[in-house]
């Protein structure tokens, strides 16, 4: 009685460590490098054949932290014109932007210069910086978007 109350007692200890590790921890339970237990009945009892436990098998418990978000592409677009249905950057400059959605820091500001020429048309731009005269897009997304002016679709 008193060795299964071990065993017993030896698997609640399993199940509380695998609730204590943390979301980036590793757990790793080993049972002891023993023999099997063996429970044999107290005298005075009709003679039965002896009972063996064996340990569980190591219980092994592996959490894995999520995917980092993938970095914006570090390359910097100039263009006279962009049009696509999503365009996304660390920092944006433009003398106009037409959209329907637009997320992030605005800075109003005077004029942009950009060097860049002709136009960009694709469902979806990303960049680490943007340099056009028009924006024309459904959501533009930057930390910071430097423009002199906005027209919401």
């Amino acid at each position: 009685m008193k060795s299964s109350k071990i065993v017993i007692t030896a698997l609640a200890s399993v199940g509380a460590l695998t609730l204590v590790g943390g979301a980036h921890a590793q757990l790793v339970v080993q049972p002891p490098a023993s023999s099997p237990v063996i429970v044999t009945p107290p005298a005075g009892t009709p003679p039965a054949p002896p009972v063996v436990v064996n340990p569980a098998p190591p219980v092994v418990t592996q959490q894995v932290p999520p995917p980092a978000a993938a970095p914006a592409p570090q390359h910097v677009v100039q263009a006279e014109q962009i049009e696509a249905k999503d365009v996304r950057a660390d920092t944006i400059y433009a003398n106009k932007i037409k959209a329907k959605q637009i997320h992030g820091m605005v800075h109003q500001t005077n004029e942009v210069k950009v060097d860049g020429r002709g136009e960009i048309e694709v469902p979806s731009l990303v960049a680490s910086t943007i340099y056009a005269n028009e924006i024309e897009a459904h959501t533009v997304t930057a930390n910071n978007i430097y423009v002199r002016e906005i027209e919401r679709d």
